[in-house]
């Protein structure tokens, strides 16, 4: 069996036992990886959110060289309350030939990989720069990278390629859907509910645009032409919460409803949020007749858009030579691909483990997997001379 060099694992190890669920800070991760970057003399950005508990690392080895390719990946994971872990998420431990822990598919595995490979690209003096991109947030909602992205417009830091390390087996990835979450608020009027004609029922107002979501899942589902590759070959709507309420025999007052949409490349996610719109506009004038501040309001609170790269595109084309894969997939879930490449760079998403261990209990990825994208990450010199 493979296995990566013991720095490589080292690292990996170290960035799983850092507790970055998305809710907390991952400033100790960040800190982590800037002291050694720092160490090495390599020039770095944060960018921070609003709290300034959540950073972005982008660092770049070899300033002033041109273009560069961008290596990136997401610090922070999902919570594992509930789920039937046998060993502590948070314990990084090896075992029958796995790196076990939150995080080690999804996505430090890679990430540490790609910290332990700054020292080499620097001593190999490559012809091109290389970036590392460490992003807050990624899994509710993609908003660090949002942030990372800004500051390099705002700099003029314009590289050319980016590789993003999510779990594909090492199979370079050229596609996948978007993700576009929803809140709608429903704002009623509260009366015993033996008095409902003087009540504006806040769920059941609700529960008809609930209806009306489905009816474009329904449509999408019928009608939209297929996208082969996809395990669903078609763009879906669904609705994930429907909150309200608050006694048997009052009429609720508010109701919260959220819902998504996702989208294939190409599609028009923002058009079926107009019609969902439009239906509640349809729906107020009855409800304001009863009570004038009734009515619906909404929010978006996440989004990651589609990303599709063709098969001649730079950054599939390194893809395939430093992973020596000449086939290519399409990936179901979500990542910060489409916002690299609606930032100007050609885009691949290439990275070890599966998304079958992501978000599970006893998380893992193989020791195999970590050699692999090792070796593709040695790789790098060759290639871009």
């Amino acid at each position: 069996m493979n296995t990566p060099t013991s720095d490589g694992l080292a690292w990996a190890q170290r960035l799983v036992q850092f507790n970055t669920v998305s809710h907390l800070s991952n400033l100790a991760l960040i800190t982590c990886i800037a002291d050694h970057l720092r160490g090495l003399q390599v020039p770095l950005r944060l960018t921070y959110d609003e709290t300034r508990q959540k950073a972005n690392l982008f660092a770049t080895l070899g300033t002033g060289k041109p273009g560069g390719v961008v290596f990136s990946g997401h610090t922070d994971t999902v919570p594992w309350d509930g789920q039937a872990w046998t060993s502590d998420p948070l314990s990084a431990h090896v075992a029958q030939g796995r790196l076990y822990g939150r995080g080690s598919a999804d996505m430090k595995g890679w990430i540490g990989l790609v910290v332990a490979q700054a020292r080499a690209w620097l001593e190999a003096d490559l012809p091109q720069a290389v970036h590392l991109a460490f992003s807050y947030d990624e899994e509710v909602g993609g908003f660090g990278v949002m942030n990372l992205i800004a500051d390099l417009k705002e700099a003029g830091i314009q590289p050319t390629l980016c590789v993003v390390g999510e779990p594909t087996e090492m199979v370079p990835a050229i596609a996948h859907k978007g993700v576009h979450r929803w809140r709608c608020c429903v704002r009623g009027k509260a009366a015993h509910s033996s008095q409902t004609p003087l009540a504006v029922n806040a769920v059941e107002a609700a529960a008809r645009l609930v209806d009306h979501i489905r009816g474009i899942a329904e449509e999408l589902r019928l009608h939209e032409p297929r996208q082969g590759g996809f395990d669903v070959p078609y763009s879906t709507a669904a609705t994930c919460r429907l909150e309200g309420g608050i006694a048997d025999n009052v009429v609720p007052e508010a109701c919260r409803v959220h819902y998504e949409f996702r989208d294939l490349p190409g599609s028009d996610a923002e058009a079926w949020q107009t019609r969902v719109q439009a239906y509640a506009d349809s729906l107020t004038p009855a409800m304001q007749a009863v009570e004038p501040s009734a009515g619906f309001s909404f929010e978006r609170f996440a989004t990651m858009p589609a990303f599709q790269a063709r098969l001649d595109d730079p950054a599939v084309k390194l893809a395939q030579q430093l992973s020596g894969r000449r086939d290519t997939t399409l990936v179901a879930f979500g990542t910060e691909a489409g916002l690299f490449q609606r930032a100007g760079m050609s885009t691949v998403v290439c990275g070890p483990g599966s998304i079958q261990q992501a978000h599970q209990a006893d998380e893992f990825v193989s020791l195999d997997q970590l050699a692999q994208a090792e070796r593709f990450l040695q790789g790098l010199g060759q290639a871009l001379a």
